[in-house]
């Protein structure tokens, strides 16, 4: 007797290559650059709000769209950072980014409606958006620049045509829309009636005094933009777990069912502390000076060994050309063979990737690392790189 089947969009799925390189640099011992986190502990101050939170505030069930003050925080950090004048209405509190992520795409998304992805993209996005009865239509950027060409977009869009989502900054490739690309995506927006779902999560680790600017903030994107943030990103504490999506009030609200039905709340200790937190400029600014000591030191390093780097302006990422560093195995040959012989865990670009076009030539590296992780890393990739070419 056979068991009945599981959902195939799930029993036919691998881990993501995040878990795959994390557990293999568990099993060898390898430096982990492959899925983003910081080795360290969470800024002190954070760590002293959250264990006066674990004290002093309840650890009963919070609102289900998060407490009113880190919600109020919410607003207060986007209004002192980017010039958004959003109500704490606009916040919906979730657990985690992809949290967010998934409850937008299940608010927007209706079945046979066609969701725009731009490839390289993180990979929860296409699973979630076929869950929801929706179809992935993918848009390839071309690197080193990974530049969201108008006339590729317009031809991807039909009548069916319900959303896009935009990863900006972009993970993998830390890249970054400019000025012109957000105006040109507003555009398309409006003109084709469709919602923007923005991951934005990386928007406080931007580098060489870059601004962020939302999607949301373009004109004629007030009720259609959904807004995602992460506090793991902003203050480097991944495994809290705490983000959020903004959007127009009634909006939100629709998004809040949405949520309420997934993980429904978040610990409050944790939304106390990172509400403290947003409150406190400081904080989120050593974060991300010291994120861009640890970015100069792995691009100066890697570039001292010979290796080709992609220019970057934001994230915990830099990517390197595998060709034009003198290696010429593929991405994901790199990354398997890299963790086992060299001890370095890396994630390949292509996992990343759905449709056709797929470079296999670049390799991504996490750079929030202690410098002396971060140079060890690098020697070893050197050394294992120049006994590839005497074998």
């Amino acid at each position: 007797m056979t068991a009945p089947r599981l959902h195939p969009i799930y029993a036919d799925m691998p881990v993501t290559i995040f878990e795959e390189m994390s557990g293999l640099a568990r099993q060898t011992g390898a430096i982990n650059l492959g899925q983003g986190f910081p080795d360290g502990p969470p800024p002190p101050a954070l760590l002293e709000a959250l264990a006066r939170a674990s004290a002093e505030q309840s650890h009963q069930y919070p609102p289900m769209a998060g407490l009113p003050e880190l919600r109020r925080a919410v607003a207060a950090f986007y209004a002192r950072t980017q010039g958004l004048d959003l109500p704490p209405e606009s916040v919906i509190v979730t657990s985690g980014a992809t949290e967010a992520v998934a409850s937008a795409i299940l608010a927007v998304v209706q079945p046979g409606d066609e969701v725009l992805l731009f490839s390289p993209a993180y990979d929860a996005y296409a699973p979630l958006v076929r869950r929801a009865g929706g179809v992935p239509v993918f848009i390839a950027l071309q690197p080193p620049a990974w530049r969201y060409d108008r006339a590729a977009i317009e031809a991807a869009i039909t009548p069916r045509t319900r959303a896009l989502v935009l990863n900006d900054p972009l993970n993998p490739t830390g890249t970054a829309a400019s000025p012109s690309d957000l105006a040109m995506l507003a555009e398309l927006c409006v003109s084709h009636d469709l919602f923007a779902i923005c991951d934005e999560v990386w928007e406080n680790v931007r580098f060489d005094g870059q601004r962020h600017d939302s999607l949301l903030a373009q004109p004629g994107m007030e009720r259609r933009a959904l807004k995602i943030g992460s506090a793991g990103k902003i203050f480097g504490a991944t495994g809290w777990k705490v983000g959020w999506i903004v959007a127009a009030p009634d909006i939100a609200a629709v998004v809040g069912r949405a949520h309420q039905f997934l993980t429904f709340t978040t610990p409050p200790m944790l939304q106390w502390a990172v509400a403290e937190g947003l409150d406190r400029p400081d904080i989120a600014r050593s974060c991300t000076a010291r994120w861009a000591e640890t970015r100069a030191a792995l691009i100066e390093a890697l570039t001292r060994e010979g290796f080709a780097t992609l220019p970057n302006a934001a994230t915990w990422f830099s990517c390197i050309d595998l060709p034009a560093s003198g290696i010429t195995l593929d991405d994901r040959t790199f990354a398997l063979r890299a963790v086992h012989q060299a001890g370095v865990a890396s994630i390949p670009l292509s996992a990343l990737w759905e449709g056709a076009g797929a470079p296999t030539n670049i390799v991504r590296l996490c750079h929030c690392k202690p410098e002396t992780m971060l140079m060890d890393a690098v020697e070893r990739l050197a050394r294992w790189r120049d006994g590839l070419g005497a074998s």
